[in-house]
């Protein structure tokens, strides 16, 4: 039942805040932030008392068609569960971050917050491919509204963009459900692994194909990125940090718990091809962010970049690119999250994201200062941050895989400390100027935001096996599929 919790606290919540509409900002914002504190408690009792011998806690079973043999079905295993953890971390400093500002139809707009946490929760703990579809699709809803309505001048254009982007792929993956359900008789994506074994090695690729372009937009992977560019900065910034920090790693998560076990075959056969072009893209991605002015921008390729990395681990088909994968997806959700957030704070107070208009500001803000350090190390992958163990496992992965396509995807630690290191020199130090002299400090719920990101980026750093030994056995058994 508690997987079900964690559904229904959220889906409670933005209702009742749909039916707040008429009540004052503070109300609205102080019942949404309570309620993802809430789910943030339930999670964690979760991910305390998990044990991969028994989930029978974190299951839930109904009938949805029962005809079809068609089930709501959600359940946790170790990857599962640390997603969720993830998610539930996420949402209350993402509605933190909003607390100093005033927002039009506010009611409507936490409550699509914490709807979007509702279709989160249920693509990381779904159990039948129907429920995974659904929730896959319904992600998108609340977070187009947002971009769309709260977003910049072009927002609803961009936002468009986006939507028809990730329908047309879902399609894809539409079509590959259905047929894999049709051959099956049944939808339970564990029972369906079983049934892939018995498909013929076209049809698998086939399906390699459908899964892939399907997730490969949503985090996305070169060349199906353009929508990310534009979206993410257009988009205000509690839409860009649920787009970076948790909805691209609904396609890295589908790339494990659906493409690997479901098309063992059309990987061996296409992973390297998927691997060169996220490549391509981590590289392409760096170079953009070096050449950057605009510093949200230059967070938005950074971020393109990082997504490509976890694609190529995962589809290396290793241990070690598994569990990278899954420990970056982490790293990199915190640590994105934060780097928008400081992007906002320096815009709120400067009006710019201009680098060449900002500097000096570390002489004012010695808390923001510190927060942007440690965030920005944990970002280029430092040792003892969160962010080196995965990478360190992802390179390996891809260098197992192929050791060219490991030395090419190893200058992303140069590149990502060119791009990081240049970002913060260019805005924290040097002179000040007329737009950064008078620089305010973070206080309040900024700092409410940005301490419990730079406690983690350091904890996860010194005890990484936290999350390696809860993913691990879910980790072996679907890589077992591919060795069948």
């Amino acid at each position: 039942m508690l997987t079900l919790t964690l559904i229904l606290i959220p889906l409670i919540a933005g209702i009742l805040l749909f039916l707040l509409k008429g009540s004052n900002a503070n109300t609205t914002k102080n019942v949404a932030l309570v309620a993802s504190l809430a789910e943030f408690v339930v999670a964690l009792y979760a991910f305390l008392s998990f044990n991969p011998e028994n989930t029978a806690l974190f299951e839930v079973k109904y009938a949805w068609m029962k005809d079809l043999n068609i089930n709501f079905h959600l359940g946790m295993d170790g990857i599962s569960l640390l997603m969720t953890t993830l998610t539930a971390f996420l949402i209350p400093l993402i509605i933190l971050s909003t607390f100093k500002f005033s927002y039009k139809n506010h009611a409507a707009f936490y409550a699509l917050i914490l709807l979007t946490e509702v279709a989160l929760v249920g693509v990381f703990t779904a159990k039948d491919i129907f429920s995974f579809y659904f929730f896959f699709e319904a992600t998108l809803v609340p977070v187009y509204f947002i971009a769309a309505l709260w977003g910049g001048a072009n927002a609803s254009k961009i936002t468009f963009k986006m939507f028809v982007y990730t329908i047309f792929g879902s399609l894809f993956m539409l079509v590959a459900i259905v047929y894999l359900f049709m051959k099956g008789g049944t939808a339970d994506i564990s029972s369906l692994t079983q049934t892939s074994e018995i498909l013929g090695g076209s049809v698998q690729r086939y399906l390699f194909w459908a899964f892939f372009i399907a997730f490969a937009i949503k985090m996305p992977v070169l060349p199906f990125h353009t929508w990310q560019p534009d979206a993410y900065t257009e988009s205000p910034t509690v839409a860009t940090m649920l787009l970076s920090g948790l909805l691209s790693k609904m396609g890295v998560y589908g790339l494990i718990r659906i493409l690997l076990p479901l098309a063992p075959i059309g990987v061996t056969n296409y992973s390297f091809v998927g691997m060169v072009l996220a490549i391509i893209g981590l590289i392409y991605g760096s170079i953009i962010a070096i050449q950057q002015n605009n510093i949200k921008k230059l967070v938005a390729y950074s971020s393109f970049a990082h997504i490509g990395l976890m694609a190529a681990g995962v589809l290396s088909g290793t241990v070690s690119g598994l569990q990278g994968a899954l420990v970056q997806m982490v790293a990199h959700g915190i640590n994105v999250v934060g780097l928008f957030f400081i992007v906002k704070v320096i815009y709120d107070r400067t009006n710019t994201r201009d680098l060449s208009a900002l500097g000096g500001i570390t002489q004012r803000t010695p808390a923001l200062s510190i927060y942007f350090i440690v965030i920005m190390l944990g970002s280029v992958a430092l040792p003892l941050t969160n962010g080196f163990v995965g990478e360190f496992l992802l390179l390996k992965g891809v260098y197992d895989k192929n050791a060219w396509l490991g030395a090419i995807a190893g200058l992303t630690i140069i590149f990502g400390a060119v791009y990081m290191l240049r970002m913060v020199q260019r805005s924290m130090f040097g002179e000040t100027n007329e737009t950064t002299a008078k620089f305010k400090d973070v206080k309040g719920s900024e700092v409410a935001v940005l301490l419990p990101i730079s406690i983690v980026v350091i904890v996860l750093g010194v005890f990484p096996n936290v999350i390696l030994k809860l993913t691990e056995p879910a980790v072996n058994t679907i890589l077992q599929s591919l060795l069948k």
